[in-house]
């Protein structure tokens, strides 16, 4: 009834409410293709990362009790994927992109196979944090329940930022990323730093997909992911390879995603499958408008082979 009486103003409500839990995979997903990016490697085997990581997170939540535990062993199960990349993309003559497409097949072949018998059971779900107990109306403490992984994921942002721009080892890969021969010639490793950064972001990746299936959806099923981890990759290239701007992003893309769930919730069916289609559009939109035939990337990796 509370639901009712607010008409309209519950679809901003939960358009809000959806940006927030939506967002929380593409947000880890993307900062860890960000930091993948920005040593000049690409990773588009993250939505097979993504997927694994969703299947291994609710098997261990499940096989244990700990949905944390499940948490972390779905952030290692991304990190291996993370350096099995890495470890083929350091041999001569290997293409990163046709790697990416092949782990990620296989990433969700594996998840598939491994976790039939995780369709059914119910794994524990990680806790929310409540921020709209003050309230009466059920809409407005849905809205304001947060997941402990999107704030972990909120400080995550300006870590990064730092990380990049005030350390020597953000010093290292963003050199790797701009330039190889000027990186071997001050000294640096780029394989080191690229692998580094590949299974860092593998790790979150995989940290991303845990959530889906142990908040929100909170469950395993096959059909889990809708795409969220190569449409991160697109999300990346539109925030400009910046961590604040991919948690706009992240924002952007969640809350298209809440407003067909939303438009239905208040009686507005007419071009549903439309509006679920908005995250898919807005991918399309932004990649037809940041593309450009004579002009490179603004603050692309120079190194990175979707530039050149």
């Amino acid at each position: 009834m509370e639901a009712v009486d607010l008409g309209l103003w519950s679809v901003p409500l939960a358009v809000f409410a959806g940006a927030i839990r939506v967002s929380t995979p593409f947000l880890f997903v993307s900062l860890g293709e960000c930091l993948t990016e920005r040593s000049g490697r690409i990773n588009l085997g993250l939505e097979g990362t993504l997927v694994f990581g969703a299947m291994s997170g609710y098997a261990v939540s499940y096989l244990t009790g700990s949905a944390w535990l499940g948490v972390l062993v779905a952030g290692l199960a991304g990190s291996l994927f993370g350096l099995l990349h890495a470890l083929i993309c350091n041999m001569p003559k290997v293409n990163d992109i046709a790697l990416g497409i092949a782990l990620m097949m296989l990433g969700t072949g594996l998840a598939f196979f491994l976790g039939k018998n995780y369709i059914q059971p119910q794994a524990p779900n990680l806790p929310a944090i409540s921020l709209g107990s003050w309230s009466d109306l059920a809409p407005v403490r849905s809205a304001l329940e947060i997941n402990a992984l999107f704030i972990i994921g909120l400080i995550l942002v300006p870590s990064l930022i730092f990380f990049l721009n005030h350390t020597r080892w953000g010093l290292m890969l963003r050199t790797v990323g701009d330039s190889e021969d000027a990186a071997r010639a001050i000294g640096f490793s780029v394989k080191g730093v690229r692998t580094f950064s590949t299974m860092a972001g593998g790790f979150l990746a995989g940290v991303g997909g845990s959530f889906l299936s142990l908040y929100y959806p909170g469950s395993w099923s096959e059909g889990l992911s809708s795409g969220q981890g190569i449409t991160a990759v697109a999300l990346v290239i539109f925030a400009r390879w910046n961590p604040l701007y991919c948690f706009y992003a992240s924002l952007l893309f969640g809350g298209a995603g809440a407003l067909g769930p939303a438009l239905q919730a208040v009686g507005i069916t007419s071009g549903y499958y439309l509006f679920n289609a908005a995250p898919y559009i807005l991918t399309l939109i932004i990649m037809i408008f940041s593309s450009s035939s004579t002009h490179r990337f603004a603050g692309a990796p120079g190194e990175l082979s979707v530039t050149r």
